[in-house]
């Protein structure tokens, strides 16, 4: 008679458990997924929920039928445990009964047990459902929630919490026309371009906030770099001196996520050859000092004083490594006209505001700054710009009731797993990507 665990399901071996169960009688659950048929035996691959298991399938008489196996059933492998150093786990299992739980009705439509998936990346995403069970592909995800894990957990330990905002809202947070209109019951709202002002709105409630969220963008690039949904890894926080406490928040951030990945991911960053970046501190640049520096030092002429090109970004961040010994950097003070009408404005630098990008590999990964908190100065800003202060009346409340200086950032999760893992496309480090031409599967 089997045990029922806290979980619900038979109890059956973890895999990272192999090892120490050596000469001893076990099971272990998950999918076929190589058959490798010998001379007189066959290795039959197992892929559990994050490893692959060898067995050893001897072919006689006192071992199921062999010919009744294929690749994609779902089995329960049972036999004894034999150390072996050249595979996976430092174990095998010599099988000696596997029980099929389910069976596939066809044949896979693209070869998944090899190391590499071999296939477009357009055809990667239309099997996508297939094409995660692939060991490096589903790798990307495992690491993925590395990081996001990495994100909450050192936010926590610094009193932040954990928030939920909706993704239906009655204004576009960032502005512009890349955002989604949406008929709601005969009234027009959008979907969220950014949690921003439900953050802004909880630094007034706990002081220190951040989600790990969607958000939407309706931008008709069909670039490698960009998606119309997308993972947002966001915090705001108050009682800040300047956009630096933000800054230094988020290194701190990197730096614990990276340490986690190392610890815990090293098995998935190992399928990649990935070593994560090693830093102590990140080097902070202003706006136009990296555009001198790519007129002066790359000969590129600067016809945008707004914002950076993408060669702009790779030729910073080129600056960044080769000068500064950093795969970062931060990229601050950006034009009052480049941000968004909650910007706060530099008096000591103007036209500028204390906002920033976080540049990694070529990319930018992360947006950030203080905002205003006073009423008055972010009303007036609104009028400037030809806003109607009336339209954000139920954000405007958290400035006319008192707020304490404050500021955060929405940082890109899919651009930072890309970058991490050496993508020249966004959409590998997506799970199902949303682009302009893509919605399903």
């Amino acid at each position: 008679m089997e045990q029922i665990g806290s979980n619900g399901q038979n109890e059956t071996l973890e895999t990272q458990e192999l090892k120490d169960h050596a000469g001893q009688q076990v099971k272990i659950h998950g999918m076929i997924h190589k058959i490798r048929d010998m001379s007189g035996f066959a290795f039959v691959i197992l892929r559990t929920k994050r490893d692959l298991v060898q067995g050893v399938f001897t072919k006689d008489s006192s071992t199921p039928d062999f010919a009744s196996l294929q690749e994609g059933q779902s089995v329960v492998m049972q036999g004894e445990v034999v150390l072996n150093e050249k595979v996976m786990n430092g174990a095998e299992i010599q099988i000696q009964h596997l029980e099929i739980l389910s069976r596939p009705a066809d044949a896979l439509p693209i070869v998944i047990n090899r190391k590499q998936l071999d296939v477009p990346l357009d055809t990667n995403l239309s099997y996508r459902p297939i094409s995660l069970r692939n060991e490096k592909e589903r790798a990307i995800f495992k690491i993925q929630e590395g990081i996001a894990r990495g994100f909450r957990d050192y936010l926590i330990s610094q009193s932040f919490t954990e928030i939920r905002t909706p993704k239906i809202v009655f204004a576009g947070a960032e502005g512009g026309a890349n955002i989604f209109k949406l008929d709601y019951f005969g009234k027009q709202v959008y979907l969220a371009q950014s949690p921003q002002f439900y953050k802004q709105t909880l630094v007034g409630v706990y002081e220190r906030v951040f989600e790990i969220a969607p958000v939407y963008r309706a931008e008709k690039h069909d670039t490698a770099r960009h998606l119309n949904e997308y993972i947002s890894m966001d915090f705001e926080m108050g009682f800040i001196k300047d956009h630096t406490d933000i800054m230094a928040m988020e290194v701190g951030a990197l730096k614990h996520v990276f340490s986690l990945l190392n610890k815990e991911y090293s098995k998935e960053l190992a399928l990649f050859n990935v070593k994560t970046p090693v830093f102590d501190t990140i080097p902070a640049i202003k706006f136009m000092e990296a555009k001198q520096i790519l007129e002066q030092q790359y000969k590129r002429k600067v016809t945008d004083y707004y914002d950076f090109e993408p060669e702009e970004e790779q030729l910073i961040c080129d600056y960044a490594k080769k000068k500064l010994g950093c795969d970062f950097i931060f990229i601050t003070h950006y034009p009052s006209a480049k941000r968004p009408f909650y910007a706060m404005d530099d008096d000591n630098d103007p036209g500028t505001t204390k906002s920033f990008d976080l540049l990694y590999n070529g990319l930018e990964i992360t947006t950030g700054g203080q905002r205003i908190h006073d009423y008055k100065q972010q009303v007036q800003k609104m009028l400037d710009r030809g806003m109607n202060p009336e339209d954000f009346e139920s954000y405007l409340m958290i400035h006319r009731y008192g707020m304490p200086p404050h500021g955060g950032l929405g940082a890109g999760l899919e651009r930072l797993t890309m970058k991490l893992l050496g993508f020249n496309n966004v959409r590998h480090a997506a799970m199902f990507p949303r682009d302009i031409n893509r919605v399903t599967p």
